[in-house]
């Protein structure tokens, strides 16, 4: 069993749950938030974490965060490196705002998961693959 070292900044939020059912945790804003549409702003999660060596987490949102709230992560999934693990790493969500809402303290509006961190990979140039082109842009080919 993977061990998840946390340290929360904030008593008020639920502590982070044992997985029951599903494969991503849930996590919940650690503050008050009202956004107009337009508005970006990074939300605190309220947590720090040390996550087992050779992982990162991955952070999206929760799949009803744009229904109940109208928000967007703006980097699509956030990517949280095993080195961020000190005291005051306080892991957060950076959203946009699609139209005026109000995220309140303790909502889940985003989950997580871990994965094992890519090996070291080496490059090598070549002046051709041998590989079918397939053409397009993220194309199976047919139309």
């Amino acid at each position: 069993m993977k061990e998840i070292l946390v340290r929360y900044h904030n008593d008020n939020i639920d502590k982070i749950e044992e997985l029951s059912k599903g494969d991503w945790i849930d996590l919940r804003a650690a503050e008050t938030v009202e956004l107009k549409a337009g508005d970006f702003k990074i939300i605190s999660l309220g947590v720090s974490m040390k996550l087992p060596e050779g992982y990162e987490a991955h952070i999206v949102p929760r799949s009803s965060t744009f229904k109940k709230w109208g928000i967007l992560q703006t980097n699509h999934m956030g990517v949280i490196d095993n080195s961020y693990s000190g005291d005051n790493d306080i892991w957060g969500m950076p959203v946009l705002a699609m139209r005026d809402t109000v995220i309140n303290e303790n909502d889940r509006i985003c989950q997580f998961r871990i994965v094992e961190r890519m090996g070291h990979i080496q490059m090598t140039e070549v002046d051709h693959l041998e590989g079918a082109d397939r053409g397009g842009f993220g194309s199976t080919g047919t139309n």
